[in-house]
């Protein structure tokens, strides 16, 4: 049997890891014991192994995390932290994204909540949802320069479309009139329809003041909060430990 034919023809449907399954089955002698069927699924299954993982990396590297290594299985949830096993693994489900939830993640600096929100938004990825993780500061230049250069909407629209937006170091200081008012749109568009990782020091019962404009900080309050699950990280900073 010629294999070559067979071999380009993979390779030009962009099967290439079916090709190559195909090729190191003809290398294996052991595969003459089995039935067609069986070596057949094989070869799908090397297929659709290497999409899955090509996808998953084409996902994490938009998701740009800060910290790329971030997993949930590594979160730490001994001592006082304020960390419940349970949670974590329900977290791990991505159910709260598939039901539109927000997650709320505050606590003082250095405990561990930039390692959380990667965490999260990693787990999100390799369920195959799109995400995108940005400090607070970077995601409003960014806002402004779009403003600027005319793709202010076509970056509200990306945003809009992301499974979850992860929005670290907010309200680290009281917004300013344009920043309000971006995060409102922001919040407008994904109500009920995406999810939303909001990370800060600041405790959630001084949003409002941080916002400043109390209309804008109810409307802003209201979208984020009212569907949220709420993690409040305790202890001492874990920084020291590096």
């Amino acid at each position: 049997m010629l294999t070559e034919p067979t071999m380009d023809k993979l390779i030009s449907l962009r099967l290439a890891a079916m090709a190559e399954a195909w090729q190191a089955q003809h290398k294996d002698s052991e595969m003459a014991t089995l039935g067609f069927d069986d070596r057949f699924g094989l070869i799908v299954d090397a297929e659709c192994l290497a999409r899955r993982n090509k996808r998953l990396a084409n996902l994490l590297r938009e998701a740009k995390l800060r910290i790329s290594s971030a997993c949930l299985e590594d979160v730490d949830c001994t001592g006082s932290r304020g960390l419940d096993k349970s949670f974590i693994r329900e977290l791990a489900t991505c159910r709260w994204v598939q039901e539109h939830h927000n997650l709320v993640i505050s606590g003082k600096t250095g405990v561990g909540k930039t390692y959380l929100c990667c965490a999260v938004v990693n787990q999100a990825c390799r369920n195959g949802y799109r995400a995108l993780y940005r400090r607070a500061p970077r995601l409003f230049d960014e806002l402004t320069l779009a403003r600027a250069d005319g793709t202010y909407h076509r970056l509200l629209a990306k945003l809009a479309r992301l499974d979850v937006l992860a929005i670290d170091d907010w309200a680290l200081v009281p917004a300013g009139d344009t920043e309000r008012r971006d995060l409102l749109e922001i919040m407008e568009d994904r109500h009920g329809n995406r999810s939303t990782i909001m990370a800060s020091q600041m405790p959630v019962d001084r949003w409002h003041d941080q916002i400043g404009d109390p209309t804008i900080a109810d409307a802003i309050c209201d979208r984020l909060l009212h569907n949220a699950h709420r993690l409040v990280l305790q202890g001492p900073t874990r920084r020291k430990q590096n």
